[in-house]
């Protein structure tokens, strides 16, 4: 794969199931080079295997939904500027009615349960700033901001605080407009409609300090807007994503339980609607798996006396059904275990799991006892899959097919490493084509960002790209990650943290993925011993700058989108006051603590060439983190590189603009070129 294949990636997204269970629509998304933009369409495909096609005409559309009777899709979608809004009948073509314009970003949508209505979170921007949509007010004419909260910003987003989420309903027809059933400063997010549909469940911060302990709770409120939203939980900790029970009894939703000491898994918990005060009941409490997976979290499903949610494993993502731990048989239908097989075993915790195998589900959605599901593999971006009790798992689609003819693709090899405690490590490793037949290959040990995420059998065009550029490739999810246990996950906390005191970033962290390269050079003839590289973003572009600075093993490294002092970025960042999270104390209680810990702290110490490459729209580790890394050490005399991609945000990689995604790897692959001694012809980098 070479840095423009990228426009040949398209990637089954969101999926929604009809009512019926026998059609699912899903987006799909894709990179169109010459326009510089990724386009989102959805698309519906039948379950008994009959050949997608497209539904909607994007560009940007998202968020599809199922009307209860199965004859209309809803969907937004936005172009130019405008966010919309929109119906079509199901069986279509047809010409997509507009139910609704919105002035900004609409992030959640969801049917009443009778159809006449649909509920969605928008954000609200202030008109004295940002006037309206037809008459938009130029940056000069917009009055000053006052903040008054932390995270008043977003990354991607910008200034939020002046543009909070908040519930709103409006009919299905278009014959009114959207009412407002939340209000105030603090953002509302998720909407759930009980299943007479005349309540809305949400979840919104209502204590004046929400800004400070990043908690919220779970609200209810009147679907007509008759009366305000009632609170129903007590500000414990941090929900998201309620769903109700079919007999609109209780509710059930995905928990942080402790919002300012992470990282923890994420938690299935059910709260009773009716009797209040009733003590939340934690669902999977045995199984120690984080439930609530970065990026791919969605609502639990009822399924009988089971829910189903996501679960992150040692590299897989999975759907698992939850059993009532209050008793009552399981009355979830049976779908299969990643090979066709239908797995009704219970599990750890009372679970047992529906979707697995060595694969990402990236989104699932159940109707009538099927199960429609999106999958990645490490040689697919994303299709669409359906499974039932009867007939097992039957592959919708195959978006892949036009990027497998074009280019070869490489599976990972799953091994073992021995870090300098005696822990054993989960790794993989990608040889590039026609390894081995000739001298060993310059080889990238890659770092995942977080630190609280997971690398492993999903699609990912970064090591696609190195290893066709014949690099060799090795990664793993050292401690810190997510997928293993939650003491996993928390072995990198600070030393002086009150409570599960661990190493600190760049401890034992840092000896697992030096243990993975140095396996990896002992175990596959292909690996270079004297021509590795290292590479990482966000959090792994942290642990790049911080190994570069405590050993010279490494020939040349790339730190993306880094943090480099913890410091700085505690008074920059968009979740400045939340790093506390990890370290245990504030920067203000404990600066030392911050520094001792930060990358150029150690900057007398880098002598690994070293390539920064960083946004100047981050706002999660905003590029004055890598400014300041590359003055120092360009003042003691070193010869760092500062690759700077203007407009874009810290999701760069992932989401950025085609072309800057193109550039940004070629980019790269020519810095470990020049520096790795790879003899391949690489692209200028110049764009």
């Amino acid at each position: 794969m070479r840095p423009d294949d990228i426009a040949l990636i398209a990637a089954a997204g969101e999926v929604t199931l009809s009512p019926d269970g026998l059609r699912a629509v899903y987006t799909l998304t894709t990179q169109d080079l010459e326009a510089n933009t990724s386009r989102s369409r959805l698309w519906v495909g039948g379950a008994d295997g009959s050949r997608p096609r497209p539904l909607s005409a994007g560009p940007h559309d998202r968020l599809p939904r199922w009307s209860p009777d199965g004859a209309t899709i809803a969907w937004v979608t936005s172009e130019e500027g405008s966010t919309s809004l929109r119906t079509l009948a199901a069986d279509g073509p047809g010409t997509p009615a507009v139910i609704c314009t919105w002035p900004d970003e609409i992030t959640d949508l969801a049917w009443s349960p009778d159809g006449d209505r649909l509920g969605f979170v928008g954000r609200v921007p202030d008109r004295e700033r940002y006037g309206d949509r037809r008459t938009p007010k130029a940056v000069a004419e917009m009055p000053p901001r006052r903040v008054t909260r932390l995270l008043s910003r977003h990354d991607g987003d910008g200034w939020v605080f002046d543009r909070p989420t908040h519930v709103h309903v409006v009919a299905a027809d278009g014959s009114g407009p959207p009412v407002a059933l939340t209000g105030g400063d603090a953002p509302a997010s998720g909407v759930a409609w009980s299943p007479d549909g005349t309540r809305i469940a949400y979840v919104a911060a209502g204590h004046p300090d929400w800004d400070l302990d990043g908690r919220n709770d779970l609200w209810i409120v009147p679907a007509d807007g008759s009366a305000p939203g009632a609170r129903l939980t007590t500000t414990a900790v941090a929900w998201a994503h309620p769903s109700w029970s079919p007999d609109g009894s209780r509710l059930a939703a995905l928990v942080d339980p402790t919002p300012l000491d992470g990282p923890r898994h994420g938690q299935l918990w059910v709260v009773a609607v009716e009797p209040r005060g009733l003590q939340p009941v934690r669902w999977a409490a045995g199984y120690d798996r984080n439930l609530a997976p970065y990026g791919a979290s969605r609502p639990p499903i009822w399924s009988g006396d089971e829910l189903l949610v996501a679960a992150e494993d040692r590299g897989r993502l999975s759907v698992v059904a939850a059993g009532d731990p209050g008793g009552g048989a399981s009355g979830g239908a049976e779908h299969g275990d990643g090979n066709g097989q239908a797995d009704s075993r219970q599990g750890p915790g009372g679970t047992r799991t529906v979707v697995g195998g060595e694969r990402v589900v990236r989104s699932f959605d159940l109707a009538a006892g099927r199960l429609a599901f999106t999958a990645s593999t490490p040689t697919e971006p994303g299709e669409l899959w359906v499974s039932d009790p009867a007939g097992g798992e039957r592959r919708i689609s195959d978006h892949g097919a036009h990027l497998r003819s074009q280019v070869h693709l490489v599976l990972p090899e799953r091994y073992v490493a021995t870090s300098a405690d005696g822990t054993e490590v989960e790794c993989w490793a990608m040889s590039p084509p026609g390894a081995g037949a000739g001298s060993p290959c310059a080889t990238v040990l890659n770092i995942h960002g977080g630190p609280f995420t997971q690398y492993g059998y999903g699609f990912f065009d970064e090591f696609q790209l190195q290893v066709g550029a014949d690099l060799g490739v090795v990664y793993c999810n050292p401690r810190g990650s997510s997928g293993y246990t939650e003491t996993w996950g928390r072995a990198i906390r600070w030393p002086e943290a009150p409570t599960d005191p661990g190493s600190g970033w760049g401890g034992v962290d840092f000896d697992d993925v030096v243990a993975c390269a140095e396996e990896a050079a002992r175990r596959f003839a292909w690996v270079d011993d004297d021509r590795l590289g290292i590479q990482g973003g966000s959090y792994g572009g942290y642990l790049t700058s911080w190994i570069v600075g405590h050993t010279g093993r490494f020939r040349a490294a790339v730190s993306e989108r880094a943090v480099n002092n913890l410091l700085t970025a505690e008074h920059n960042s968009d979740i400045s006051g939340f790093f506390k999270e990890a370290v245990g104390w504030t920067h203000l209680e404990r600066p030392e603590l911050y520094l001792r810990q930060s990358p150029s702290t150690y900057v007398a110490d880098m002598h690994t060439p070293l390539l920064m490459v960083h946004s100047e729209d981050d706002l999660r580790c905003p590029i004055s983190q890598a400014e300041e890394l590359f003055v120092a050490l360009r003042l003691l005399g070193r010869s760092p590189e500062l690759v700077r991609f203007p407009g874009e945000c810290h999701e760069l990689s992932r989401s950025g603009s085609p072309r800057h995604r193109v550039q940004r790897a070629e980019i790269i692959l020519e810095w470990f070129g020049r520096h790795l001694g790879v003899t391949r012809d690489q692209p200028s980098g110049e764009g």
